[in-house]
């Protein structure tokens, strides 16, 4: 650490003034810097989004639009975790767009990091899901086909959540954990969930869903 001789003001010696004065402008310099490190990390992180939503499996043509998406269902205390954001009035499943090269598998896995902040491990694939459904947000009024894997994730035994995450359009996200009696209560989807949850099954369940009327 550098150190300063002491000084004098009027006489009196005041090296601690001098400390106190160095502390300050240091503090100062660690904010400006610490500062600046977020603003490029919020740059890279636009970039980073929008690089990735070109190498999404989705194809869009006109008013079309198809995605290949891997989901998680995450249960603990009996309650599933969804997500929301600011733009629409509905809860959904937490995942995203497989990436090309990218198995639905490694896929969740990151999803569910990135929007949770939690590294959950995948127990089993459940549910193959064909929906079709009329898009909002971003894809309003544009006539969707999605071909969804959803894993049952293995439970931590705890309901923490640590990320901001935001959607692909720069949406900031929320998580929800909603208790699986009251899921016919509110705006969920995918609309099985609840009649999933509750049915035993021995295998991976083939599901489709046209929600476009």
């Amino acid at each position: 650490m550098m150190k300063f001789p002491p000084f004098s003001i009027q006489g009196k010696t005041i090296d601690s003034f001098a400390r106190r004065k160095l502390h300050s402008l240091v503090t100062e310099i660690h904010k400006a810097k610490k500062k600046k490190q977020q603003q490029v990390a919020i740059s890279i992180s636009k970039k980073e989004r929008a690089k990735t939503m070109e190498h999404d499996c989705a194809i869009r043509k006109e008013n079309k639009a198809f995605r290949y998406r891997a989901a998680a269902i995450i249960v603990e205390d009996n309650c599933v975790l969804f997500a929301g954001n600011e733009t629409d009035d509905y809860f959904y499943s937490v995942g995203g767009a497989v990436h090309m090269g990218e198995t639905a598998e490694e896929a969740v896995k990151r999803e569910v990091l990135e929007e949770t902040g939690v590294s959950y491990e995948v127990d089993h694939l459940a549910v193959i899901h064909e929906n079709f459904f009329m898009g909002s947000s971003g894809l309003k009024g544009v006539e969707c086909h999605e071909l969804a894997f959803y894993y049952v994730m293995k439970p931590m035994g705890k309901r923490v959540v640590t990320s901001q995450s935001r959607t692909m359009s720069g949406v900031k996200e929320t998580m929800h954990w909603i208790p699986m009696d009251e899921l016919d209560n509110v705006k969920a989807y995918p609309s099985f969930m609840k009649e999933f949850l509750q049915t035993q099954h021995t295998g991976v369940v083939h599901i489709i869903t046209d929600e476009r009327v």
